[in-house]
């Protein structure tokens, strides 16, 4: 094939080669414009004398005004010798000054005229380059083929220093083994086809890297492993007389994709050290209540996503009651976290102090606004208490608890009970839901239910219908909520989900919960009774006469300090579980016991001490309705 005929048809021959036609046809007016400029100053020295001044002589500085019937001077003379040429008599009777102004005119079409010469000049060199000229030159690579089969026809020295030699007219999928690899023929194929260009992006080429550099020697090439190049490669058609073919341009963009590579290590970095603080933030072991069965899972959003600031909680409060919190910070990355950690540490010990729901989360909302003005958070704080079979719950502009009963219903809870933490000004208050043995129950985040293109009460009923159906342990059912919700690991939000259950006891099980209570009527009979009572149940719950008589002295002294400082109405409970016995003690006055040093001669101030010190743990409340609740539990001992 005859190569040089393609030059012409080469992207962005024609229109330069139509530039500089135009370019040299301004020219060759400007050129003629000035040869009349020439001839028209010449003009009066044909006339007279002035057109024969002999060599040396210096023309007139400015021409005589003469009137429409004077003569012009004679060749001798310098008389009259007849009338004036009216063109000779108008060229003397302008002014200097437009005289001046034509003179200047004629400098700017001079300079015109000899730029448009010099650029039809560089024009006609670069014409005259050859295409092996122009394409040898670009440091990209560059190869030409033709025909259906892709023939070579031609490539530049880049091509050979990265591919080696190709021998011209071999068919490009002989000749060009690495087009084949690169996935290039289907995409040639159908730029011949349909006749518009492709371009694919982005492509590894092995050990090409290497051969970029030409400052580096072979030798230290060679000491190396070799490393990958990437080149953006771009496939033009182009013809010649009638036969088709493609113009192979590639673009080296290996600074770029190790650049990209480079940003997309550090952020995954980052989004790594993110989750690590999360997950480190979170409860590495949830605490297992002796009558609840709890699982919690937290995923973070999807690689491209910044984590989030979800977190979950359970605490062990005494006496058998559970706290469960849930919570959501807004924002996204490690300032989120960091948030989050310090939320939940303050929920763990706002929850020591054994405060209703809705107080705990009155003094988070005070935290929340000191931590950071500008962050707010959502969070739901509930508390089982399995003697009441209730869990009493505050939430700060979190989404609601569902609650599945023993007979398979489902029911919602009510609206927030006070808006997102970190909006100061309101004051939050608690409500309930029942949670009989048989019940379960699921806190979770927005992440869940929440989608771009669907209202989030539509996400909420979805959970409702999926937890409906959900059967199994917490953990089971929280794999299952997450399927059911479509949950994946490029799912963009963070997710919490923490499921409680409350089993019904039956069988030997059963056996091993009990719960015993005396109304304690006051007078004197109130303590020998509520000995009595203990005695025998301890007794039939046949516990180890060690740990018989460290309840009894537990139950006499919570009693004795009731009696003394409390008010009635008074309760003795005993309860047990498959790990510990608790004795609890109510009455309506609300003032808390407190352990303090005694005296050697103070006679009281001892029992809070005495229960302290014998009981496992111990700890006081005040109740909903009023008054207060004193409690100490002991450890059963291994079977």
């Amino acid at each position: 094939m005859n190569f040089t005929r393609w030059s012409a048809r080469l992207p962005g021959t024609q229109r330069r080669t139509s530039a500089a036609q135009a370019a040299r046809a301004a020219a060759a007016q400007a050129q003629q414009a000035s040869e009349r400029s020439d001839s028209a100053g010449g003009a009066p020295g044909a006339d007279g004398a002035s057109g024969a001044s002999s060599p040396g002589t210096v023309p007139a500085a400015r021409g005589e005004r003469l009137g429409p019937g004077d003569a012009t001077p004679g060749p001798a003379s310098g008389r009259p010798a007849g009338p004036t040429a009216p063109d000779a008599s108008a060229k003397l009777s302008r002014p200097r000054g437009a005289a001046a102004g034509l003179t200047g005119r004629a400098d700017k079409s001079a300079a015109s005229a000899d730029g448009a010469a010099h650029g039809a000049l560089v024009t006609r060199s670069i014409d005259a380059l050859s295409v092996h000229d122009l394409l040898g030159q670009v440091p990209a690579l560059a190869a030409v083929v033709h025909g259906p089969d892709h023939r070579i026809a031609y490539v530049n020295d880049a091509y050979t220093a990265v591919f080696g030699p190709r021998t011209p007219g071999v068919a490009a999928r002989d000749a060009l083994p690495e087009l084949v690899e690169l996935g290039l023929l289907p995409l040639m194929d159908q730029v011949l086809r349909s006749g518009r260009p492709r371009t694919v992006k982005s492509r590894r080429v092995p050990g090409a890297a290497d051969s970029r550099d030409g400052r580096e020697s072979r030798e230290a090439r060679d000491a190396r492993e070799p490393r990958d190049a990437f080149y953006t490669f771009t496939c033009t058609p182009i013809t010649a007389d009638g036969d088709s073919g493609v113009l192979i341009f590639a673009a080296d963009v290996t600074d770029q994709v190790e650049a990209a590579e480079r940003l997309r290590a550090s952020e995954r970095r980052q989004r790594e050290a993110a989750v690590t603080l999360q997950r480190s933030l979170l409860p590495q072991e949830l605490e297992q209540p002796d009558d609840l069965r709890v699982a919690a899972t937290y995923q973070p959003g999807g690689t491209d996503a910044a984590v989030g600031g979800d977190w979950y909680d359970v605490i062990t409060l005494g006496a058998g009651r559970t706290a469960l919190v849930i919570g959501d910070v807004m924002g996204r990355g490690v300032r989120a976290a960091a948030v989050m950690g310090q939320l939940r540490t303050a929920v763990r010990a706002y929850a020591r102090l054994d405060l209703p729901p809705h107080e705990v989360l009155q003094l988070l909302d005070g935290l929340a606004a000191e931590i950071d003005s500008n962050q707010i958070a959502t969070c739901v704080y509930a508390v089982h208490d399995p003697n009441e079979g209730l869990l009493h719950y505050a939430s700060a502009g979190h989404l609601p608890i569902i609650v599945r009963n023993a007979d398979g219903t489902v029911q919602r809870a009510a609206e927030p009970t006070g808006p997102p933490l970190g909006t100061g000004g309101w004051v939050h208050t608690s409500s309930s839901l029942p949670l009989t043995p048989g019940a379960s129950a699921v806190l979770y985040t927005d992440g869940l239910v929440e989608r771009r293109d669907a209202d989030i009460d539509t996400g909420v009923a979805t959970l409702e219908q999926a937890f409906a159906g959900a059967t199994g342990s917490p953990d089971i059912v929280c794999d299952r909520l997450l399927r059911s919700l479509g949950i994946t690991a490029e799912h963009d939000d963070d997710v919490a989900v923490l499921v409680l259950q409350h089993p019904a006891r039956t069988g030997p099980d059963a056996e091993l919960f009990h719960n015993a209570a005396l109304e304690l009527l006051g007078g004197t009979e109130a303590a020998p009774r509520a000995r009595a009572f203990a005695s025998g149940v301890l007794s039939s719950w046949r516990f180890p006469t060690e740990l018989h008589d460290l309840g009894m002295l537990a139950a006499s002294e919570l009693v004795a300090n009731s009696l003394q400082h409390g008010t009635p109405p008074m309760r003795l409970r005993l309860r047990r579980t498959d790990r510990r016995l608790i004795v609890e003690v109510t009455d309506g006055d609300d003032h808390l016991p407190r352990r303090r040093r005694a005296e050697p001669a103070d006679e009281a101030g001892r029992g809070i001490s005495i229960i302290a010190t014998i009981a496992s743990a111990w700890g006081s409340r005040r109740t909903p309705g009023g008054g207060k609740s004193v409690w100490c539990e002991f450890a059963l001992p291994e079977a």
